[in-house]
Formats: C-alpha cells, sequence, structure tokens
C-alpha cells in the first residue's frame, strides 16, 4: 500500500516503509529547524538537478506537508 509517498514492503515477515524521493525533500523542508534550512535546500537542488524527482513531485508532496509556500521560491530559482 502507498499513502503520500510511503510504500510497505514485506521482508520475509518484516513490514518496512519505503520513502519517494520526492516526500523525503518535502519532509526536510518540514523539518527544517531541525535539520537545518541549508541542508533542505541542498536536499531540493541535488533532487532537481540529478533528475531523479520532477519540480511537480516535490510540490504534491509540498502540499501536503503544508510547506509548498514555503519551497515554492526554491524551486522556482532551480527551474
Amino acid at each position: 500500500a502507498t499513502v503520500a509517498g510511503v510504500e510497505e514492503n514485506d521482508m520475509g515477515g518484516t513490514s518496512i516503509r519505503v520513502f519517494d524521493l520526492a516526500k523525503t525533500v518535502a519532509d526536510c523542508f518540514k523539518y527544517r529547524n531541525r535539520i537545518g534550512q541549508a541542508v533542505a535546500v541542498e536536499a531540493l537542488q541535488e533532487t532537481i538537478r540529478s533528475r531523479r524527482a520532477a519540480p511537480a513531485q516535490v510540490m504534491r508532496y509540498a502540499e501536503v506537508d503544508r510547506v509548498a509556500q514555503f519551497m515554492r521560491p526554491y524551486v522556482q530559482a532551480l527551474m
């Protein structure tokens, strides 16, 4: 089952959660006060530059995490 970028997989009877990269980047912005804003911005830059996730995907999870307004200028600057 996939819920907001989190996929649960069964590995030998143990349930593990795998997070979508775009969700992880949005979470970095959500928790930027704990991990540092520079870390969040660098995660976004690296993800967009390497094309491992589209800006639209990242922004979709930013909406879910309620950080879209804060993230939007950073995403626009990278486009």
